[in-house]
């Protein structure tokens, strides 16, 4: 499988606009695998893993996020596909 696996870290008015359900919403028309959680400090992270072009696709998406977000950055991570201890099924929210 030619695949792709990134942790984002998105910055701006990014939650309490339902930047993690839309992300989720997202991923999984997009047949991704992974999960989005708030951060206390106001960012919100996520995890992706799927085909590179989908994960390409979520990354660009996650740039402007559902109508009422601002972001401002998006950092991306790539890391390894399927980590050992750490197989990824579906796409969660995590509180």
């Amino acid at each position: 499988m030619s695949g792709r696996r990134v942790h984002l870290q998105i910055r701006g008015l990014v939650q309490g606009v339902s930047y993690r359900a839309s992300t989720r919403a997202q991923a999984l028309s997009l047949g991704l695998t992974g999960w989005v959680r708030n951060l206390p400090n106001g960012d919100v992270e996520a995890v992706a893993e799927g085909p590179t072009e989908a994960v390409e696709a979520l990354v660009r998406w996650c740039r402007v996020g559902p109508e009422e977000a601002r972001v401002t950055s998006v950092a991306v991570l790539d890391e390894p596909v399927e980590r050992l201890g750490e197989r990824l099924a579906g796409f969660e929210v995590r509180r």
